[in-house]
């Protein structure tokens, strides 16, 4: 018999194999505190955790005695068993044990002495009751109240305990009556044992979302560095090519070199060149030919803030590119959003 349990009476006994049992037959072993949850609620999770986890209340003393047998780092987990302890037993990793233990909480009204998870705030509105004792019984408490049209009404909203702070009697009867349960109840995980690592709550609590929109920004960044700094990979391969094109592109039409496949675009931008010049001409006093003037009016009203900027317009043939660029972008993006979704 283990040094440890010999003087224990049999059940005693019985109960560290029991949970030495479940720590041996389960991937992740976790202390729970039970502090404050009804028997009612107890069996209501229980049902919820059926076929996912198992609970096995036991006191703190056989729990120590049972990790203090098995040695090693779960032993460790002793240093987390306080309060009212429960051990649970699961083959799921940690943090979807956490998720889910989370979900099973439930509201409660607050009990004189408790402390506030966070700031109580009692909202602005009207409420069900009649005037009465209760306006001057939710004055006393700091909350603003008032009759309004035959009913009590909060004037304004107000918080009545701040986070950490302990709620008084006079504010959490106050509470109760206006039907505000700030208080989280369940299974609170203290720490989890999985794959000899100890996992406690502040590692466990992530915001999902924010990791996931952490995942896919840190993956739009990637992408444009690898298309700014030219590292060719599958998935920037096309936006590298298509973006080389279109500087090449401009390169040519700037520099006026008449290759076939930019040559209407050189002819076009003079094109526009000419009607800004015209245009400043006719502002001069000078007249116009019939044709130019209706290619000046088409360009106007097409562009009416056109002046000697559109000499550095891009060709209608670049702007598609752009566009076709931001798609073929828009859609790598969307293929990394996909790895991630």
């Amino acid at each position: 018999m283990a040094l440890y349990t010999h003087h224990l009476p049999r059940w005693k006994k019985d109960e560290v194999d029991e949970i030495k049992r479940g720590i041996a037959e389960h991937t992740l072993v976790g202390v729970v505190d039970m502090y404050g949850i009804p028997a009612s609620q107890i069996q209501h999770i229980r049902r919820n955790l059926r076929g996912t986890a198992r609970v096995k209340m036991a006191r703190n003393t056989l729990i120590e005695h049972a990790l203090n047998e098995l040695g090693g780092t779960v032993a460790a987990l002793n240093e987390h068993a306080e309060g009212q302890s429960a051990m649970i037993f699961t083959n799921e990793n940690p943090f979807k044990l956490f998720k889910l233990l989370e979900q099973t909480k439930t509201k409660m009204a607050a009990k004189p002495g408790e402390t506030a998870p966070e700031d109580i705030v009692v909202p602005k509105g009207p409420t069900t009751f009649k005037p009465g004792p209760i306006v001057g019984e939710l004055q006393q408490v700091g909350i603003p109240a008032a009759i309004e049209g035959g009913k009590v009404k909060i004037r304004e909203a107000k918080t009545v305990v701040k986070k950490g702070e302990v709620i008084n009697k006079k504010v959490a009867d106050a509470l109760v009556k206006l039907g505000i349960k700030p208080m989280d109840v369940g299974l609170l995980l203290q720490a989890a044992y999985y794959k000899n690592t100890i996992f406690t709550p502040d590692l466990l609590a992530i915001d999902e979302e924010a990791y996931y929109n952490n995942i896919v920004l840190a993956a739009q960044q990637a992408f444009n560095l690898s298309v700014n700094a030219v590292i060719a990979t599958p998935m920037t391969v096309s936006a590298i090519i298509g973006r080389a094109v279109r500087e090449a592109r401009n390169v040519g039409v700037d520099a006026s070199i008449y290759e076939k496949d930019i040559v209407d675009l050189i002819i076009g931008r003079a094109q526009r060149e000419m009607l800004v010049v015209a245009l400043a001409a006719q502002g001069r006093g000078f007249e116009l030919d019939e044709a130019t003037l209706k290619a000046a009016s088409a360009a106007t009203a097409a562009a009416p803030a056109a002046t000697e900027a559109a000499v550095e317009a891009k060709p209608e043939e670049e702007e598609k590119e752009e566009e076709k660029k931001e798609e073929e972008e828009e859609s790598g993006m969307a293929g990394l959003g996909a790895l991630f979704g």
